[in-house]
């Protein structure tokens, strides 16, 4: 039986590939508040604004590539039974190879209905006057700030259950998701994976900082996973 290991990944391991991050702009997110276009009141007070701003986003999918780090942790697969839960909307894991992964927030290659959950593959620029089946209309799959994480509960069965627990790439800053790896169970490894990481010294459980962007972080991860 291979030992279970977790990923959790946020926006900085899809840097390196060329995808933007919000945080690291002061709240800006190309230019907008995040509030204006990542929020149930910005796409109320301006809809053509948010959905032309997923559909960048989308469009952007098709012209970057996954980086080492992605491809790292897909092949970790080779050695242990590995879950990545993610927040990030891109698709560059599952393209790097993980098969096995958990979306929190949602993803750009999807949409549905301004009234319902129920999302569906989507390629291609989602515009006002777009309705679904059911007469509303289309919005990215995406979970805005505010909003629920329906997959919050799923991933916190999973962390429980890890016997290593990968954080890589995040601001620890957005939760639920920040909160997730308060769930391994004591004496769980813990590698954080981040250039400025974030100060954790709430932490009870035994986390590993290491200081480097994604792709060098994991390398260095993946010589300590062979020894541990």
């Amino acid at each position: 039986m291979k030992k279970k290991l977790v990923v959790l990944s946020g926006a900085g391991v899809s840097a390196e590939s060329g995808i933007k991050t919000f945080r690291d702009a002061g709240g800006l997110w190309e230019g907008h508040d995040v509030m204006e276009v990542a929020s149930p009141e910005g796409f109320r007070k301006n809809p053509t604004l948010v959905l032309d701003f997923y559909n960048q986003r989308r469009r952007q999918l098709f012209d970057v590539q996954p980086n080492k780090a992605h491809t790292i942790i897909a092949g970790l697969e080779n050695e242990f039974d590995v879950a990545v839960i993610t927040q990030n909307v891109d698709d560059l894991h599952e393209r790097a190879g993980s098969t096995n992964v958990l979306h929190l927030h949602g993803e750009l290659l999807k949409a549905r209905s301004v009234n319902s959950y129920d999302s569906f593959e989507w390629t291609t620029d989602i515009n006002l006057g777009d309705l679904h089946t059911d007469g509303y209309q289309l919005r990215p799959h995406i979970v805005w700030f505010g909003e629920a994480v329906p997959a919050i509960e799923e991933a916190i069965g999973i962390v429980q259950q890890a016997d290593y627990v990968i954080v890589i790439g995040t601001s620890l800053q957005v939760y639920p998701a920040a909160g997730l790896m308060d769930y391994a169970k004591p004496n769980v490894p813990i590698y954080y994976v981040d250039p400025n990481p974030a100060s954790i010294p709430y932490m009870k459980k035994p986390v590993e900082v290491i200081a480097k962007m994604g792709s060098e972080g994991m390398e260095i991860v993946w010589e300590k996973l062979k020894n541990a």
